[in-house]
């Protein structure tokens, strides 16, 4: 896999400005841009070697980049998100005149697999919280602590919470507005637990020099912790709680959230405000974990359920 290329790049610049133009166009966020980068990368690099490029590639090219990437046992969903990434490419090819066609008309994306979102119980949730409280160092124990019941309590991306600003906080909110995707707000609500996690942290925070000027709830040296640094230490966690790390991450965490939320008679609309999704479609696998769960509410609430033992 090549490396990430730098802007302006004299190899490849119909990716350098094409990546322009979506960062100007669309406001994409550095990782979506640098994800681009990366998948026409892929598909350059393999263009380049048999003489062709992205100006001049046919469709039937393109079908033998996929059949490639098959054969390589690429996954289907990595092939269906460098599939997306051409079709970006290639139309906006086509809007600046560059090429009179789009090649990606005449290709089918590959049949996705069912991903179900992996959760945790709501026993090895509370095991998790149970460890951060326990671990040795107060002010370690107090973060990790007030980050993992606001995720917990929030469903928040783990983007989102690393970067909370710290001022709405100075409160005793019952609910914050988030930033996400697409820098569409939200409001999300905070319970007990999570106010109380946050509150002793914030005590922690303040008093240490380093920390009171940042503008982050949880901060890390002139910026705020990452998301790396959240997960390893997420997975670290794990073992104390004498659960796998494999199976833990803030990912996860957000999914048992979900979850946990939906088998506790969650709406489906509520929850797609609460974990920031722009299609309910995002929303409903979440319903694919628990079907005993669907059969229950028409039982208890369908008109007709009991009408024969009403006879």
């Amino acid at each position: 896999m090549p490396t990430a290329i730098s802007s302006p790049d004299p190899g490849v610049p119909v990716v350098t400005e094409f990546l322009q133009a979506m960062a100007a166009d669309r406001g994409l966020a550095r990782n979506s841009l640098a994800a681009y980068r990366r998948d026409l990368l892929a598909s350059f690099n393999v263009l380049a070697a048999r003489g062709g490029d992205f100006q001049n590639c046919t469709a039937d090219d393109l079908r033998d980049l996929l059949g490639d990437w098959h054969a390589d046992g690429l996954a289907a969903r990595s092939v269906s998100r460098r599939l997306s990434a051409l079709r970006q490419l290639m139309g906006w090819l086509v809007e600046e005149g560059i090429r009179a066609d789009n090649p990606c008309r005449w290709i089918d994306s590959p049949k996705q697999p069912a991903s179900l979102p992996k959760s945790l119980s709501e026993a090895e949730m509370a095991a998790l919280i149970t460890a951060a409280r326990e671990l040795p160092e107060m002010a370690q124990a107090r973060r990790m602590t007030a980050m993992l019941e606001l995720l917990y309590a929030t469903g928040l991306r783990v983007s989102e919470l690393v970067s909370l600003p710290v001022d709405q906080f100075r409160r005793d909110l019952a609910t914050i507005i988030v930033t996400g995707k697409g820098g569409r707000e939200r409001l999300v609500a905070l319970g007990s637990p999570a106010r109380t996690a946050i509150a002793a942290w914030l005590e922690e925070r303040d008093a240490k020099p380093a920390h009171i000027t940042s503008s982050f709830l949880f901060p890390h040296g002139d910026t705020h912790l990452s998301r790396q640094q959240f997960a390893a230490a997420l997975k670290r966690l794990a073992g104390r709680a004498g659960l796998d790390p494999r199976r833990v991450s803030p990912h996860v965490v957000r999914h048992s959230f979900a979850t946990h939320m939906l088998n506790r008679g969650a709406d489906l609309r509520g929850l797609q405000t609460l974990l920031g999704h722009a299609d309910i479609s995002t929303t409903q696998i979440y319903t694919a974990t628990r079907p005993e769960r669907l059969a229950g509410l028409v039982a208890a609430a369908h008109p007709l359920a009991n009408a024969n033992q009403q006879d």
